[in-house]
């Protein structure tokens, strides 16, 4: 079943929900099952792919700087030639992700923004890098899809097999990011994917009707009331900033 990590419901304003997880625990799965609810999800994969289409600025700085040897014939990013550059270059990687994440974050600041404006109470963002990136400050809450029996060898398997790379590709993409057990604690609700199938949608049917029952009162002020979602926001973040400060307390006692 799913867990509510946090025993106060801050501003009781969840419209924007962060979705993560690691490698091989079911967070695409729950992504596209609250899709099929209708509710609005912004795939970060997705949009770091479009940010750096042809044509994009993105593109063309990661051009300036690597050189056009990381493009296909087509024009198109050639990522397998890019991340054989970068996973092993921690210098080389922070210069991508300079490059990448501001024009990723952006294009899901318009997302929510615009589904705001459709008058859509939730909005997921699904984010493989939610707690690492520092976005887990920016949402409602932040949603974690655990597997119990989520070893490395399976993650990299499943990572070697969904991307066709490479052993030191799929290792050093994997170690970027925080172990499934370190974003437990940024959690407000643990999806827990170690059961069935049923199981799994059984806690997807929950986690919906739970927040469009939070969303409620507090989004029709914020969407006839524009001031009160500010304060709204404002308030979030301040809220998370100090849970954190309490939790880094508490593990240093």
């Amino acid at each position: 079943m799913f867990v509510f990590r946090s025993s106060y419901t801050h501003t009781n304003t969840p419209q924007v929900v962060g979705l993560t997880g690691g490698i091989a625990t079911g967070k695409s799965t729950v992504s596209a099952q609250l899709k099929s609810f209708g509710l609005p999800v912004i795939d970060a994969d997705l949009i770091a792919r479009e940010v750096v289409e042809p044509g994009t600025p993105a593109l063309a700085r990661i051009v300036k700087h690597f050189g056009e040897d990381i493009l296909l014939p087509t024009g198109y990013l050639n990522r397998p030639q890019l991340g054989s550059i970068v996973f092993n270059d921690e210098a080389k990687r922070k210069v991508l992700n300079g490059i990448v994440h501001p024009a990723v974050r952006k294009a899901m600041f318009w997302a929510v923004i615009i589904n705001w404006l459709k008058g859509h109470k939730l909005c997921i963002l699904d984010v493989p890098l939610l707690v690492e990136g520092g976005l887990w400050k920016w949402v409602g809450k932040v949603v974690v899809v655990y597997w119990c029996v989520n070893s490395r060898e399976i993650q990299l398997r499943r990572l070697m097999n969904r991307d066709k790379s490479s052993v030191e590709d799929a290792s050093s993409r994997l170690n970027s990011q925080l172990p499934i057990a370190d974003k437990l604690q940024y959690a407000d609700i643990v999806v827990d994917n170690s059961g069935s199938p049923q199981d799994l949608q059984a806690q997807v049917d929950g986690l919906v009707r739970r927040l469009y029952k939070e969303a409620g009162w507090s989004w029709r002020l914020s969407w006839l009331l524009p001031p009160w979602g500010v304060v709204s926001a404002v308030w979030t973040l301040v809220w998370r900033s100090v849970r954190r400060a309490r939790q880094a307390a508490r593990k240093r006692r």
